[in-house]
């Protein structure tokens, strides 16, 4: 195998979920374009339908949009099943949904928010690896988890308290699960970005004050883009990777140094 080919994902299998816009589309896209098979989910299908039909004009490669809620445990399974059903295996998980409903102050927090936070930015990602993990370790050759944390997971971010706990804590899903599966050969590792221009971070981008705080304190003066968090995930997707687990590796543009 060349340098090059070590960062190929042909005939690879991926799972990639909020997969329909933002930086769940992106992986998706750059999977496919590196030769990867991509099942796409999200809570609804209309959005995961246009970004299949992207990958089917733009690659070769086959798109198999699924409707799953990824906090709950019977709709990850079917989705899981659903893909080996189809697929018959599953080398790449990229755990990407996220939510944050709410901004303020932990103290003043509805429980119910909180409650649907850790749902699907810690419970969600746990559902699937472990799910996706028992079909690796049966199947014996090993694979490559992914899990879409946040820099705010390292250096908690103003009014995204509860947010900022689901991302520390999925960091240590993150090593955890890298220390149990090692033995199959199995890779989990976490991508931290910082401020992306997607819909989620749309409120923090429009707002004058906090963007102009966040491009301050970035050596790289800007905030970032989706497909600029593809590169890092092709790499822990890949044969490149082999060696590494446990690792969260911040894209940020320097803020955190």
């Amino acid at each position: 195998m060349t340098s090059l080919e070590r960062f190929s994902l042909s005939g690879k299998r991926a799972i990639v979920t909020g997969a329909s816009r933002g930086i769940g589309r992106a992986i998706a896209l750059g999977f496919a374009e590196a030769g990867a098979d991509v099942a796409l989910v999200s809570r609804k299908l209309e959005g995961l339908r246009g970004v299949a039909k992207e990958i089917e004009e733009r690659t070769a490669q086959r798109a198999l949009p699924i409707a799953c809620h990824v906090g709950r445990a019977e709709d990850v399974n079917r989705m899981v099943d659903e893909v080996l059903r189809e697929w018959g295996a599953i080398d790449i998980l990229v755990n990407n949904a996220g939510t944050n409903p709410v901004m303020g102050p932990l103290a003043e927090m509805d429980p119910a928010a909180w409650d649907k936070i850790m749902d699907i930015n810690l419970k969600g990602p746990y559902l699937a690896s472990a799910r996706v993990i028992r079909a690796m370790i049966e199947r014996g050759e090993g694979g490559k988890i992914i899990n879409i944390s946040s820099a705010a997971s390292l250096d908690p971010a103003p009014m995204l308290g509860a947010y900022s706990v689901s991302k520390a804590a999925l960091n240590h899903l993150t090593r955890t699960l890298a220390k149990e599966c090692g033995h199959a050969n199995i890779c989990v590792n976490a991508i931290a970005p910082g401020l992306i221009e997607t819909q989620f971070a749309a409120a923090l981008i429009s707002n004058p004050a906090i963007h102009q705080s966040v491009v301050r304190g970035t050596p790289l003066g800007r905030h970032g883009q989706p497909d600029e968090i593809v590169g890092t995930a092709l790499l822990l997707a890949s044969s490149g990777s082999d060696f590494m687990t446990g690792q969260v590796v911040v894209v940020d543009g320097g803020a955190r140094m």
